[in-house]
């Protein structure tokens, strides 16, 4: 089969690809600041702090542009399927070690947001908005959340196990979606 006009067949070695990538290499790295080493120790320690690896602290601080505040975990990501069951201990030990970091959840029905909002490690939690819920009242609800606390939701990370979790973070402009095998990894 034959390439049609305009198509490079497949050749990377047109004209000028080589002062192309030169300028592009040099703009990018023109782009990333190079950080104080003080800096980069204070972001690896706030990663730890969140329970965080620091690849995935750095690429969300970088693209939502804030420092995180703390998580909201769905009663899925939490494997919470029902009231009266408890956390995992691999989860309560995970959640209990968080440092400087607000922890609310979120609670699917049939789990009650005060059995949810008792677990360990746990400040607060919420019911979560409705599977018949339009896109902005999610929004809203999820705002409203975060902000009953006076913080601005692009300062938290959704943790969840569900697509629609993730939506609900994409909803509230969060500062980013996790899911829970990853964040308890």
């Amino acid at each position: 089969m034959t390439a049609s006009i305009g198509h490079n067949s497949g050749r990377v070695d047109e004209p000028g690809k080589s002062w192309r990538t030169h300028v592009w290499k040099k703009a990018r790295k023109n782009l990333i600041p190079t950080l104080p080493v003080e800096v980069v120790r204070l972001r690896v320690r706030r990663a730890q702090e969140l329970g965080l690896p620091y690849k995935t602290y750095a690429g969300i601080r970088a693209s939502s542009g804030h420092d995180l505040i703390g998580f909201l975990f769905s009663s899925n990501a939490l494997q919470i399927l029902r009231d009266g069951q408890a956390l995992s201990t691999d989860r309560a030990a995970k959640l209990t070690a968080l440092k400087n970091t607000d922890c609310t959840g979120i609670a699917h029905c049939p789990v009650t947001p005060t059995h949810l909002g008792a677990l360990p490690g746990l400040a607060r939690a919420y019911p979560a908005p409705g599977f018949a819920d339009s896109w902005s009242e999610i929004r809203d609800q999820i705002r409203a959340i975060v902000s009953a606390q006076g913080k601005p939701a692009d300062r938290f990370v959704m943790i969840g196990d569900t697509a629609f979790e993730r939506e609900w973070a994409e909803a509230a402009r969060m500062a980013g979606y996790l899911p829970a095998g990853d964040f308890f990894r």
